[in-house]
């Protein structure tokens, strides 16, 4: 199994990773990697279908929609669309069991997982070379881990979402260096537990507007969870939402515009990071020093470690890099007081 590349670079590479929109995020990084070292390569890469409305208009990359909605039927356009073709290396970045049945159906000798330690849902089983392995890393970097394996140097980090002239006068009239977004509601469905109590981010809200004289937006898609949100923060004077109102593009365009963020572990800390805008995250259930704002974790409120010594007994040390807390009222240990001391801190900057 090998563990390095001394190969020649690559001129046709396949990228695999379907969703979320972070993780995505954190994808093209290395797609953008990529491009700075070998602008030559030709880039492949298979992507979830919601994921594609923010990133499928990237120049000189070629997507393949994997959706993830037909089941079974999911794989069969993404093998009839590589049908005839040969990649020098597949990077498999999407370590799930569902994704990992599509590996060896991709035209390729080279099919580069994760390292066994990050290999889950037994990846390691479905490729035949892997990274080397490292702890202790933001996913971003290890998602980088797989440019440097083929031999790609490190660059300035960057993104460069394309937006159209749409999404940005849609920003322009709901945005500017006055307006914060609240995010409150991350979307992943199954306990994650990630999402701080409405009377907080109410109290908070009302800090924004009353003490420094902001204006608040509310951002989410259409769930119930992200109206329940949206309607009791948006009954505020000086608060608005744009729940249910935006498509991915026109979000990351609002984020640009605005002085912060502030959002759970969700897709806004990764899009907002993206656009250079800072991001005032709140982490309990997981762990900040692996999926917290890459470039700026100052304004993080971490209560990880304590949530880990209270529900689980232990300390951040003694578990398995990115466990965790699946505890309903772990994120309620964030307290108000703290978070408006980051808000203060933030305008103050």
């Amino acid at each position: 199994m090998q563990t390095r590349s001394f190969g020649p670079p690559p001129k046709d590479i396949c990228v695999v990773r379907l969703s979320a929109i972070g993780d995505t995020c954190h994808a093209l990084a290395v797609v953008r990697n990529l491009q700075d070292n070998w602008p030559d390569a030709r880039l492949t890469w298979v992507i979830g279908r919601g994921e594609a409305a923010l990133l499928g208009d990237i120049s000189g990359v070629e997507f393949i929609i994997f959706d993830k909605r037909e089941g079974r039927a999911a794989y069969r356009p993404v093998v009839a669309a590589l049908e005839g073709r040969h990649f020098d290396v597949a990077l498999c970045m999407h370590a799930s069991l569902r994704v990992n049945l599509l590996y060896p159906r991709l035209p390729t000798d080279r099919r580069l997982g994760f390292d066994r330690a990050r290999a889950r849902d037994f990846q390691w089983l479905f490729t035949n070379e892997r990274i080397p392995a490292a702890d202790g890393e933001h996913a971003l970097d290890a998602m980088l881990g797989f440019a440097r394996h083929l031999g790609a140097e490190p660059r300035a980090v960057r993104w460069d979402i394309p937006l159209p002239d749409a999404a940005r006068r849609f920003a322009e009239g709901h945005a500017d260096a006055r307006t914060v977004v609240v995010s409150p509601v991350s979307s992943q469905r199954f306990n994650n537990y990630r999402n701080w109590p409405i009377d907080r981010y109410r109290a908070v809200c009302e800090h924004l507007t009353g003490t420094h004289g902001m204006q608040v937006v509310v951002t989410g898609g259409g769930s119930p969870e992200e109206r329940r949100y949206a309607d009791a923060l948006s009954e505020l004077p000086g608060v608005t939402s744009l729940v249910g109102k935006t498509g991915l593009k026109e979000l990351v365009a609002v984020l640009e515009r605005s002085a912060f963020v502030v959002c759970p572990d969700s897709g806004p800390v990764h899009m907002a990071t993206a656009v250079n805008t800072p991001v005032l995250g709140l982490y309990a259930t997981s762990n900040p020093q692996r999926t917290g704002p890459y470039r700026n974790r100052t304004w993080t409120v971490d209560r990880y470690p304590d949530a880990v010594a209270r529900y689980l007994s232990k300390s951040p040390e003694d578990l398995r890099w990115g466990q965790r807390v699946r505890n309903p009222e772990a994120m309620e240990l964030i307290t108000i007081d703290e978070v408006n001391a980051r808000v203060d801190a933030l305008m103050a900057r």
